[in-house]
């Protein structure tokens, strides 16, 4: 059932791929308005990750460089994807993997953003595989044969999961990963739905306060302060708005040192954005902001995508990333 979801993902971005040479959305005026602020679609997953932009259009950073954002949310960046080169987002927010699984199956997607990292500290990560607090399970090895929710199949998290049970010793093989939104992971792992979950925050600190535990640091098995995700556009509005995309990369620059300066701030943004609880949010980890991507953590993810056969061909990162 991986294989066959996995395999249905990657048909997706290829139909995507055949139909965005018609698509005219990526024309110069669109999302043009009358007070010389251009108004772009982003299209992002509601968890603390993308925070740092929430902040920057509060605090008009984006308006200082004549942008609006319009926000819509999906489930992963596999989703997100296909909206971007179809016209449907000006710019999306993916991890990483699910970029190169795009570039290698013909999608025209170039990254033109850092989006977060991993703050390299197990334990004290974004991101954690956590189980419930009763579950016999008290190891990533442990999971052979378990149900473990991942927010889509091809991605990033899928890389992670199967990394952090190599290195506990077991056979990712024998995994059964399965897709499902991260604000749905609390609750499926509270009612006995799935043996695991691999989750950020807010749904990380959403699964503490329920008494789950981690069992592994998946991203940091990947890589030390791992880039985990970029914003990104198509190759064809990158050519054709050249402007826009400037504009966009200096406010997301900004944008993210005020984020990583101001934690209290970024934490308070994301209660605009999903349904956390402020007791929830006061247990929330921050990821990192950075301003440049990680390129030797990028080349990590990407051999071991490459060797659980994500890719159809070796990702070219030079035509990738910024």
């Amino acid at each position: 059932m991986r294989r066959l979801s996995a395999g249905l993902t990657a048909g997706a971005l290829l139909l995507v791929a055949t139909a965005c040479g018609s698509s005219d959305d990526g024309s110069p005026d669109a999302g043009a308005s009358s007070g010389g602020v251009t108004t772009v679609k982003l299209g992002v997953i509601p968890i603390v990750d993308v925070a740092p932009l929430y902040l920057g259009q509060q605090k008009g950073l984006f308006e200082k460089h004549g942008l609006k954002l319009e926000f819509t949310t999906a489930q992963g960046g596999a989703a997100i994807v296909p909206g971007v080169v179809s016209g449907q987002f000006q710019f999306g927010f993916s991890n990483v993997t699910s970029l190169m699984v795009a570039q290698t199956n013909g999608v025209p997607v170039k990254a033109v953003a850092n989006g977060i990292a991993s703050t390299g500290v197990r334990g004290k990560d974004f991101n954690g595989l956590m189980v419930k607090k009763d579950s016999p399970v008290k190891s990533a090895k442990e999971l052979e044969g378990k149900k473990v929710a991942i927010n889509t199949l091809k991605n990033i998290n899928e890389t992670a999961v199967r990394q952090a049970v190599r290195e506990a010793g077991g056979d990712p093989d024998k995994v059964k990963l399965v897709e499902m939104a991260f604000d749905q992971m609390p609750a499926a792992l509270d009612q006995g739905q799935i043996d695991a979950a691999c989750v950020v925050e807010p749904a990380t600190a959403t699964i503490r306060s329920q008494g789950g535990r981690e069992i592994a640091s998946p991203l940091i098995d990947v890589a030390p302060e791992l880039t985990v995700a970029m914003y990104f556009t198509s190759t064809q509005y990158a050519q054709q708005n050249p402007d826009v995309v400037k504009k966009f990369q200096e406010a997301t620059a900004e944008s993210l040192a005020y984020a990583e300066a101001h934690p209290d701030e970024a934490r308070q943004i994301v209660t605009t954005y999903t349904k956390i609880p402020a007791a929830v949010l006061e247990q929330v980890v921050l990821p990192k902001w950075p301003a440049e991507p990680n390129r030797s953590s990028i080349e990590a993810l990407m051999k071991l995508g490459e060797e659980d056969g994500l890719f159809k061909k070796t990702p070219d990162l030079d035509a990738l990333l910024p």
